[in-house]
């Protein structure tokens, strides 16, 4: 099995990466992995730390209509160019935290994608330099409220909710080119998405070249790839898993938007996925 890389917090509020062993033990890094994180001889055990997401982005970017069935299901050619758009880092939540369906939106849908983790500063990369600053991988949701996309001229809204892009549950260094992405609703048996991750039209060092050529990436940052075919609706009580090959599975159920509360947690808080 591969390594995997986790992000933890512990009963106090300390924050730590660590390489999580088969006996779901943390062994704790001094730095994030992409840092250069050594580890140390300090260990959680699984009932001293909650699973967050993997890392703390500065930015998401994401990618539309990276797979050719998924542009044709949606009635519209493949672009000519990649398509990118943002998530804010107030959108990601961890596995097994739920995702809101706000009042906004009469429609949301699941989009399961492959994530890249970046691990060193890229700024007008080259493919074959974008290779080397992927740091490693993991698996993403970009939930999505449709009807939203459609009514506004850009997307901001339709896809940057808080807990739009349930992210984890852990990064993975290397991964096939060919590891299936699977899609599943209501633990059903046959997957609402299945597809190769090497049918993307474009890879994802150049997808990096790309947006390098845009904005610099950070160590951190994330990028999300595109998602297959089989995009449908979520409703309140669902619950979404997707499961990468080679890395693992990603789950989270929807509940109803709460109302507004008159005692907000801090901002620390609600920012901590």
């Amino acid at each position: 099995m591969a390594q995997r890389y986790v992000r933890v917090k512990t009963p106090p509020g300390q924050l730590y990466y660590g390489l999580l062993h088969l006996d779901r033990q943390v062994q704790i890094l001094d730095a994030p992995p992409w840092l250069g994180g050594q580890l140390t001889e300090q260990f959680l055990n699984p009932d001293e730390f909650d699973v967050l997401a993997p890392c703390a982005p500065s930015k998401i970017v994401a990618i539309g209509k990276n797979y050719a069935k998924h542009a044709a299901e949606m009635g519209t050619p493949v672009p000519e160019e990649p398509l990118i758009f943002m998530k804010p880092p107030t959108a990601v939540i961890a596995t097994g935290h739920a995702i809101e369906y706000p009042p906004q939106s009469q429609r949301i849908d699941y989009e399961g994608e492959l994530a890249l983790v970046i691990g060193d500063r890229c700024f007008n990369c080259t493919p074959e330099q974008a290779r080397s600053k992927i740091w490693g991988y993991t698996i993403a949701i970009d939930v999505t409220a449709r009807d939203l996309q459609q009514r506004d001229n850009q997307w901001v809204r339709a896809k940057g909710f808080d807990t739009f892009c349930p992210l984890g549950p852990w990064i993975v260094r290397e991964l096939s080119a060919g590891a299936m992405l699977q899609t599943f609703l209501n633990q059903q048996k046959d997957p609402v998405q299945c597809a190769s991750i090497d049918t993307m039209v474009v890879s994802p060092e150049q997808l990096v070249s790309y947006i390098s050529r845009v904005m610099t990436l950070l160590p951190g940052d994330v990028v999300l790839t595109g998602t297959p075919e089989g995009v449908g609706p979520l409703q309140v009580g669902d619950v979404i898993r997707v499961e990468v090959e080679g890395i693992g599975s990603l789950e989270s159920s929807v509940i109803a938007r709460p109302e507004p509360d008159s005692n907000p947690s801090s901002s620390e808080d609600a920012i901590a996925p």
